[in-house]
């Protein structure tokens, strides 16, 4: 009976424990991604390797079966900087890279995909007119032509 109660006990710890260790370094992992994105930007880098070092680390840290999608990870950024005001008043003016104008990102991709159709269409146009050009070469005879002999 002793053997049975202090199994429940262990399961019941562990069952306690196990979450708030996940929980306490998903927490820290978004918040020292935080300090590096901020501290990189406030020190002269862009934002591509600001954001790239950040979110290497966040990814690390977080571990287990699922990984961090870019806007999770963007979005502890923002929590832990909107959270910790007071520490990264220096920061909330480059939050707005991480989550960029959806429109504009669309008509981008409009735009591009329009261009590299008409890139595609001119390409085919090209290939149809040197067959085209092959076929008439063809047709000639391969004879010179002297326009001077009578």
């Amino acid at each position: 009976m002793k053997i049975i109660t202090k199994r429940k006990l262990l399961f019941i710890t562990c069952g306690i424990c196990t979450p708030l260790a996940l929980f306490a370094s998903k927490a820290n992992a978004g918040s020292f991604g935080a300090e590096i994105f901020c501290t990189m930007r406030d020190g002269g880098n862009d934002h591509e390797s600001s954001w790239d070092a950040a979110y290497t680390y966040i990814k690390k840290q977080k571990g287990g079966i699922f990984k961090v999608s870019p806007t999770q990870a963007a979005a502890q950024i923002v929590e832990t900087v909107v959270r910790e005001r007071e520490k990264f008043t220096y920061c909330i003016e480059y939050l707005d890279k991480l989550h960029p104008n959806r429109q504009l990102q669309r008509n981008l991709k409009k735009e591009q995909e329009k261009k590299e159709k008409e890139a595609k269409e001119k390409e085919e146009r090209r290939k149809q007119l040197e067959r085209e050009l092959e076929e008439t070469n063809q047709d000639y005879s391969e004879e010179i032509i002297d326009r001077y002999s009578y």
